[in-house]
């Protein structure tokens, strides 16, 4: 309770938050609230102004927020010294960064482009399995679904990333984890595929690079996870995982060429959309890496057309590519029903050194 000096007025919790909204009545009423302001002295109305404006300050911090300048952000959140304005500011809530979605600022390009591209596949997922119907056996829509699986997860857990980097340092590792773990994800969902369709009638073959293809994927996730994985210290072993899973690829590619041929390889075997595929996972990623065009424009794509949002947009397009190329490998399988190698004439012994077999051994 607090005291008046002269004749004790008590002055109640009720009434100390009654005085800001007295204070802020029209000029009806306001006359009325002088002779009620009086009774208490300047020190003690100074104090309920103050918890008056720090209540309202954050009243307007929960409602809405203002972008601000890169060397404003917190260390944590600072990623990219050539974007220098219209970032967002560290949001508390997680309903606050999603309202973000809807705001103009770094990250809005970076979640919609994944976002979208989350949506697509997603609506593809449904499409293909619902319009299929008797037309793919339960193994082919089995097959499908676990690159859809990897797609949908990568770009909606980058888009999450995206979104919730802003929360909290805790929050924004955490999310910077999942979004590594997201591309393990869509690597190991890339290649099942092909793999099946490439080796569809050499069994032992389609197995090995299965479990290699599965292992060092599953150790993609693993090694994301690891808290400490985000940290420049383990650069070197991030970049050997990922690189190890993205190269596992290449022995099976050699091997289809060595099987069917290369022209068949290219052109009925779909080896052209994969490497098509890789050029644009690789020319994205080396823009981002290199961070152009805002390296050389400093604050000029601070919203639009930054490195991040062109790796974003290749990387969509290059699991696009990727399922083309599995629709057309997987057309030309189901539809020859022949599991007679095409391509270059070796005979038993020689196939069996690469451990193929001529023999029509599916799963």
């Amino acid at each position: 309770m607090n005291y008046h000096d002269n004749d004790h007025t008590e002055i109640t919790q009720a009434d100390e938050r009654k005085m800001p909204t007295c204070l802020l009545e029209d000029e009806s009423q306001r006359i009325s609230c002088v002779e009620y302001i009086k009774q208490y002295d300047i020190s003690q109305l100074a104090q309920m102004l103050a918890h008056s404006a720090e209540e309202f300050v954050r009243h307007v911090w929960l409602r809405g927020w203002r972008v601000v300048n890169h060397h404003s952000l917190p260390a944590w959140l600072r990623d990219n010294d050539y974007i220098l304005h219209y970032h967002r500011p560290q949001l508390n809530t997680f309903w606050a960064c999603f309202k973000s979605i809807f705001r103009v600022h770094t990250e809005t390009g970076n979640i919609w482009t994944h976002l979208l591209g989350c949506g697509s596949f997603f609506a593809i997922t449904v499409f293909m399995l619902i319009q299929s119907g008797t037309l793919l056996q339960w193994q082919d829509k089995l097959v499908f679904s676990t690159f859809f699986f990897g797609a949908i997860v990568c770009l909606g857990l980058s888009c999450l990333f995206h979104t919730l980097s802003c929360h909290s340092k805790s929050i924004g590792r955490l999310f910077n984890r999942l979004d590594y773990a997201g591309i393990a994800f869509l690597n190991l969902g890339s290649f099942i595929p092909y793999l099946y369709y490439s080796f569809y009638c050499t069994l032992w073959a389609k197995l090995f690079y299965t479990v290699l293809v599965a292992v060092l994927g599953i150790a993609a996730v693993v090694v994301s996870m690891h808290p400490s994985f985000t940290t420049p210290h383990y650069r070197p072993i991030r970049a050997g995982v990922f690189m190890g899973l993205g190269l596992s690829g290449v022995i099976p590619c050699i091997h289809t060429v060595i099987l069917d041929g290369f022209f068949h390889s290219v052109i009925q075997g779909s080896l052209g959309w994969l490497v098509l595929m890789a050029v644009l996972y690789i020319s994205g990623a080396t823009i981002y890496a290199v961070r152009v065009p805002e390296r050389i424009f400093p604050g000029r794509f601070d919203i639009w057309f930054q490195s991040h949002q062109i790796f974003h947009v290749f990387a969509v397009v290059a699991t696009l590519v990727h399922y083309h190329g599995l629709v057309k490998l997987a057309d030309y399988r189901l539809s020859t029903g022949d599991c007679k190698p095409v391509g270059l004439n070796f005979d038993s012994n020689q196939l069996k050194i690469f451990g193929l077999d001529i023999f029509p051994n599916t799963l």
